[in-house]
């Protein structure tokens, strides 16, 4: 059972108080750890010291580059896996762990030879490696009030990542989240600080099992931000920010919590990753945190002043480990001369490097012999105990919000059709955070010993004596006596999952209508909504008969089933309860002129198959957002439904882009991720074998939509873009319609006539590529660009448009 605690008087001191109990940092300070510490400080040089403070990314180190200089630990970022390899074994895992391992301590070039430390973000369980048990979401698991379920979860996740040879752990999340239309509302447990904090020491008692070291983040207030923009301002006073958001913080600190990862979010205009009153006033001095304060990706970057290798007011503010990707060299450079010149103090420089190893020493990191010589066997990767550990958090994870006519749960003997390409999508299940960092580009080949939903449904359905059919459209030719629809959000994480409105049918109108054809046949309806954040889904509701919020469930789809086909009032039934206030409106209740009746269904809500409540079919489905089509995006930091991005050459013409780079099967064309706002928020495009023949990357839908409307109206196809390398010949950009239909616009002057390194707009009006044969009724490939000769250009954002500013249209008469 939780807690009741409400955070009081959390700015004045170390105490803190929830209801009027005390609580305080665990103290990390032991007398012989010190002394140890104190043994190994004496003998580090400055350049040992910085080298302890700077952790690069594995696809950007190399292990002779942490032989050579010492760093103290590395990362894999989402979607990073050694030799670039998105299906390497666990034995790879593990012999880069050996390679970093012996390189750290080398001491043969001079470094300290102290053992490294790798961290990765196994937020969902360890959801880098392939094979790996991935368990729900945290808002899944936040409806299953179960504090102890978590702890397991956090052990589990703990024994899986020490079988790679990985030792820090970049979870838990403990957010507290005001505005769903954040991207990463679903790594929260809860919008109410009590859940989260009985569930943050519930974890971290868990993670850091198995000498793990876990991660509390992001510190502090990053689902506070105004309009829940990803990165964006969180406005508070100091206790308004600590009462509200640092709840998580304090028990997961009391629980002995060995670091904490600064929030990439601002404090009333200022980032806090520059803030010493935040890093050191607040969490070290007032809250007593003795572990070490770690930056997140390039955080440094962001604050003002600053650039990703060079950051003075970020150390001198309290942080001790600097998560610095790529421009590591620089940084570690550039540090150095900053404490000789007296900008950085050395007595900061000995705190975070004391800090470091204290916490390497408390976790066993400086005593770890050759990680393969130590590590869990390969075979706890995605074990069967740990999946029915995640079967478990599914079950009652699970919120029932309608079920009319007690239309379920699903009886022997029948005839269940299930409808939706969700229903057999494990990584539309799992969302973001899953094996590549937005949880794209998966198929469920990627998921070995996964089940999806279908195929729970199936498995149990056979135990039930249940007749089950797959129709991802919706067709039958046996009339069921029940419809199972799987419908929901597609993955996204951190940034790229913000949205405008809360109205899912706005962007995703398959579920709505699916729902919608079988009623109008008469059929009951199951709807399975599977979502990162409650949102407005009022037509859906309407639908159908019986409506279920699975979340993110992860890889046990059969958790699913085994509560559809429950006893009324068996330990199956249905257990999960909202953990959030489900919205009656599209807009999030921020704005005062908003009426008063926001909620449909209030926090604690979830009927059981037991319950007599009934939910009327005439739900208000007008959105309050009235929003006019001014667009139709294609790609703005990700890839937007429906659309899919590839690449082609005349030996494969249709590679998808569903990795960080990728590179044509001729290796004419080649498209990598880049940071330039955020971390891979563009693409960068690069022509360059010039002997293959035309090459070419576009973004195309798996059946034709109609844009004719948009050419009527005088819409524009708008690109943002960059020149990295002028074009050495002709280039062509296209909208193609059903080969051989096509619309060709030559391009190439006018990126010649654009200055090398600056951000440009074009926009092509469409009526341009109809004059030049596309039929816009029929558009499978709203843009191609297409080059026989060198060019390299970064892509920002490709939308239809209504309108365009008047400089950057293209004049293809």
């Amino acid at each position: 059972m939780l807690g009741t605690r409400s955070l009081k008087a959390i700015c004045c001191g170390v105490m803190v108080a929830f209801a009027g109990v005390s609580y305080a940092a665990k103290d990390l300070i032991d007398p012989e750890v010190e002394a140890r510490v104190d043994g190994i400080m004496s003998t580090l040089t400055l350049e040992q010291k910085i080298a302890q403070m700077i952790q690069p990314e594995i696809q950007y180190v190399t292990p002779d580059q942490v032989r050579k200089y010492g760093f103290g630990s590395v990362l894999n970022g989402g979607g990073s896996f050694p030799n670039k390899n998105k299906q390497a074994t666990v034995a790879e895992w593990v012999a880069l762990a050996d390679e970093l391992y012996l390189a750290s301590i080398d001491t043969s070039e001079g470094n300290a030879g102290i053992p490294i430390m790798w961290g990765t973000d196994a937020v969902h369980g360890h959801n880098n490696v392939v094979g790996a048990t991935i368990f729900p979401h945290n808002i899944g698991l936040g409806a299953a009030r179960n504090p102890e379920l978590i702890e397991q979860i956090g052990a589990a996740t703990s024994r899986e990542v020490r079988a790679t040879g990985i030792d820090g752990i970049f979870a838990p999340t403990v957010a507290i989240v005001k505005d769903n239309r954040w991207g990463r509302t679903y790594e929260s447990y809860s919008d109410r600080p009590d859940i989260v904090a009985d569930y943050a020491e519930a974890v971290v008692r868990g993670l850091q099992s198995e000498n793990m070291v876990a991660t509390a983040k992001h510190f502090v207030g990053d689902g506070g931000t105004f309009r829940g923009i990803d990165r964006g301002d969180t406005r508070l006073s100091l206790e308004e920010l600590l009462e509200q958001h640092a709840g998580g913080y304090e028990t997961a600190l009391r629980e002995g919590v060995m670091s904490v990862m600064a929030s990439f979010n601002s404090w009333n205009g200022k980032k806090i990753h520059g803030s010493k009153t935040i890093l050191t006033d607040v969490l070290k001095d007032r809250l007593g945190f003795d572990g070490f304060i770690i930056s997140d990706w390039n955080g440094i970057g962001e604050v003002a002043g600053c650039s990703n290798s060079d950051c003075v007011q970020a150390i001198n503010a309290g942080m001790d480990m600097v998560m610095v990707p790529e421009d590591w060299e620089a940084l570690y450079h550039n540090m150095l001369d900053q404490v000789a010149n007296g900008d950085i103090p050395m007595s900061r420089i000995d705190d975070a490097v004391r800090r470091i190893l204290r916490v390497k020493v408390l976790a066993g990191i400086m005593d770890k012999p050759l990680p393969s010589s130590a590590v869990l066997d390969a075979s706890v990767i995605g074990q069967a105990s740990h999946r029915e550990i995640a079967r478990q958090a599914v079950r009652e994870s699970l919120v029932l919000l309608k079920n009319n006519d007690q239309v379920l749960p699903l009886k022997r003997g029948q005839s269940i059709l299930v409808v939706g390409s969700a229903a057999n999508d494990i990584g539309q299940q799992s969302g973001g955070w899953t094996i590549t960092w937005q949880g794209t580009g998966n198929q469920n080949s990627d998921f070995p010993g996964a089940q999806s939903i279908l195929q729970g449904i199936e498995s149990v359905a056979a135990e039930k004596g249940a007749e089950v059919t797959y129709s991802p459209s919706g067709h039958y030719s046996q009339r069921p006596d029940v419809a199972v629809v799987v419908f929901g959000e597609t993955p996204y994480a951190e940034g790229q999952g913000d949205i405008d409105s809360l109205n899912f049918g706005a962007e995703h109108p398959a579920g709505q209508q699916l729902l919608q054809a079988l009623q109008s046949d008469g059929i009951p309806t199951v709807a399975v909504f599977l979502t990162g954040r409650p949102m407005w889904v009022n037509p859906e509701l309407n639908a159908s008969d019986a409506f279920v919020v699975a979340w993110l469930p992860g890889t046990e789809g059969i958790g699913v089933a085994d509560v559809l086909f429950a006893e009324p009032g068996s330990d199956f039934d249905f257990k999960g309860r909202l953990s959030f206030n489900w919205p009656a409106i599209d807009v999030h209740p921020t704005n005062p002129d908003l009426p008063v009746a926001s909620v449909l269904f209030p926090y604690g809500y979830g009927l059981t198959l037991e319950s007599e409540e009934t939910l009327r079919d005439d739900l208000n489905e007008q959105p309050l957002l009235q929003r006019a089509q001014a667009e139709q995006v294609i790609f703005d930091a990700r890839t937007f439904d429906p659309w899919l991005m590839a690449v082609g050459d005349n030996s494969d013409w249709e590679i998808p882009v569903n990795s960080k780079f990728v590179r044509s099967a001729e290796g004419a064309v080649e498209v990598r991720s880049v940071d330039v706002n955020v971390q891979e928020d563009a693409r960068q495009v690069r022509f360059g074998n010039a002997s293959v023949g035309v090459a070419q990357v576009y973004w195309y839908s798996q059946a034709p939509l109609d844009f004719s409307s948009w050419g009527e109206s005088g819409a524009y196809l708008t690109l943002n873009y960059r020149v990295d390398q002028a074009p050495e010949g002709d280039v062509a950009v296209r909208m193609d319609c059903e080969y051989p239909c096509t619309g060709e616009v030559p391009f190439a002057d006018v990126l010649a006539a654009a200055a090398v390194g600056e951000w440009q707009e074009a926009s092509i009006p469409l009526a341009c590529f109809a004059d030049r044969g596309s039929d816009l009724s029929q558009i499978n490939a709203p843009l191609v660009i297409a080059s026989a000769k060198p060019l390299t250009m970064t892509l920002k954002r490709v939308a239809i448009s209504s309108e365009a500013t008047p400089e950057s249209v293209v004049n293809c008469q």
